[in-house]
């Protein structure tokens, strides 16, 4: 009789400013979906962009999700077995990946690349794709005095995948995307191959994240393959957008999670708000507390389309 695994959560904001409502409902989501399985949820730091990642981003980013009534079994904060939980701590667990795929140097710049890939029968390209990287390097280094990117020689194929909200999808990496990069030239580890990799170590089985990653899943799992990792199941939650259908944000005059707490507004006001947007309340309740939204959660009510946040019902 098959055993089934615990199920492992996790949310891994970017320590590059403040937690905006879209993060915070990403954590929320995920962080209900473990918990309602009886899981453990860890909390990890994707401060992989040395200039913009900052310390004190990471404790205010915490203490606003602690704020809000999330918990963490495992983090930067509390320690755990799978530490370190900073991406930037956590080299030699990528170096030793990258040991072990094929890999080549690429000196090009992006200017380059971009010109590249507009005499390269741009017309034909989708609108809003991906542009897919020429091969310019493949073969070696077409300037080998500058320093190098390592770029995967991608195999070809194509990836099928479940997602528990988009559904099914399809890409063929190696003709959508060409080969990708794993580690830029100033040595900065690609999110990509970093978050395989910490993924698997800390036991991850089930990723809750924005939608705008969504093209970002069959690349990771071809990397998954390749390293002979497991394959998380993945739900990627739709965005909160502005009045005129674009990424939330402040240009929408939304306030940040900081900014919330620190004007004294009542968390569980946020939490109603941003349950409500994810299709998980009514509009009868205005507020409520993480763990009371956990007993009814279901991720087939989760909402499949874009949603708009009733920023007026935030501050009373």
């Amino acid at each position: 009789m098959e055993t089934l695994k615990p199920v492992v959560g996790r949310y891994a904001p970017s320590p590059t400013g403040r937690l905006h409502l879209g993060n915070a409902r990403t954590g929320l989501l995920a962080w209900l979906s473990a918990r309602a399985a009886g899981g453990r949820f860890v909390m990890r730091v994707e401060d992989l962009d040395p200039q913009r990642s900052k310390r004190a981003h990471e404790q205010r980013q915490l203490d606003d999700l602690r704020w809000l009534g999330l918990d963490w079994d495992e983090g930067p904060d509390v320690g755990g077995p799978h530490g370190p939980y900073r991406q930037s701590e956590r080299g030699e667990h990528y170096e030793e990946a990258l040991a072990r795929l094929d890999t080549f140097a690429c000196t090009c710049t992006r200017r380059e690349l971009r010109e590249a890939r507009e005499a390269h029968d741009a017309v034909s390209a989708p609108h809003g794709a991906e542009p897919v990287y020429p091969g310019t390097c493949r073969d070696g280094p077409t300037h080998p005095e500058r320093p190098a990117a390592r770029r995967w020689r991608v195999p070809a194929g194509e990836v099928w995948f479940d997602d528990r909200i988009a559904g099914r999808r399809r890409q063929n990496v190696a003709r959508e995307v060409g080969d990708f990069v794993l580690r830029r030239a100033d040595r900065a580890w690609a999110y990509q191959l970093a978050v395989v990799v910490d993924d698997a170590a800390m036991g991850v089985t089930e990723i809750v994240r924005g939608a705008d990653l969504l093209d970002s899943s069959p690349r990771q799992i071809l990397l998954q393959r390749s390293l002979g990792l497991p394959t998380p199941t993945y739900a990627h939650v739709p965005l909160i957008v502005g009045p005129d259908g674009g990424k939330l944000n402040k240009r929408h005059g939304a306030p940040d999670l900081s900014a919330l707490r620190e004007a004294g507004v009542d968390p569980r006001r946020v939490v109603a708000a941003l349950a409500r947007s994810a299709g998980l309340l009514g509009d009868e309740d205005a507020w409520v507390h993480p763990r009371e939204l956990i007993r009814a959660f279901d991720p087939a009510r989760i909402a499949r389309e874009p949603s708009t946040l009733e920023l007026d019902t935030l501050i009373p």
